[in-house]
């Protein structure tokens, strides 16, 4: 009886199959590709994150779910995946933010701290005992040089720079939409309408504030901040005229 190609190669995070493939990492990625859709968008006046929320309960506290984090004064994350992994990452993130601004007395670097991120999932995809973390991060921030940043890493430690990204399980229509949608020189208020016309082409019914979270770092305040619910509903309310 012949095993199938590739048994026993996902078996341990270690082993490389024949073509050269980590499986582990691979399964890691469709976790992530089965969680809510994160959009992130970078204008000149800041960067832009919003988030599907999927209320899978009447009986659950929409407001309890949270699917965009603060990091630092300057820095934001979005995650599509599995939330309790993205917890984890979320307060190591916040722990390197807090040691270099003790150690060097200054905000750290959106691409710096999205390296970190970067290098504790690719730790993770090679040792034994342990498995790839299941999820995404879009790393929005501002820095001291007032230049907007948007990262995204995925389970494998990569890391990639974006003018707009998607994450998630709409990942390719959201995507193909920010393609034909996105200018070079939109404004904050473009940014944050055409990231919730994107997620409006994957969610499910009407879009309104209980299904979605939004958030924002602005270049001339260099502050993340989370758009109130009552103001989501404003500029659904603009989408709609």
């Amino acid at each position: 009886m012949f095993a199938p190609p590739g048994a026993g190669y996902d078996r341990a995070i270690t082993i490389f199959s024949p073509d050269g493939r980590l499986f582990q990492v691979e399964y890691a990625i469709e976790a992530v590709s089965r969680g809510t859709t994160a959009v992130g968008i970078k204008s000149n006046e800041g960067v832009v994150l919003a988030v599907e929320k999927r209320v899978v309960s009447k009986l659950v506290d929409e407001t309890s779910i949270e699917k965009i984090f603060r990091i630092d004064d300057h820095i934001g994350v979005a995650i599509a995946g599995l939330t309790a992994d993205a917890r984890v990452l979320v307060d190591q993130a916040r722990i390197y933010a807090q040691v270099n601004r003790l150690t060097y007395d200054e905000p750290i670097g959106t691409e710096s701290l999205t390296r970190r991120i970067g290098d504790l999932k690719q730790i993770y995809t090679q040792q034994a005992g342990v498995r790839p973390f299941g999820v995404k991060l879009l790393v929005a921030g501002v820095d001291n040089n007032s230049a907007p940043q948007l990262f995204m890493t995925d389970p494998s430690g990569t890391y990639w720079g974006h003018r707009g990204a998607a994450i998630g399980a709409g990942t390719q229509t959201v995507t193909e939409f920010l393609e034909k949608e996105y200018e070079m020189d939109i404004n904050l208020e473009g940014a944050i309408l055409i990231a919730l016309n994107a997620l409006k082409q994957v969610i499910e019914g009407e879009l309104d504030p209980t299904k979605v979270e939004v958030a924002l770092v602005k270049t001339d305040t260099k502050l993340f901040e989370k758009i109130a619910p009552e103001k989501v509903q404003e500029y659904i309310d603009r989408l709609k005229a």
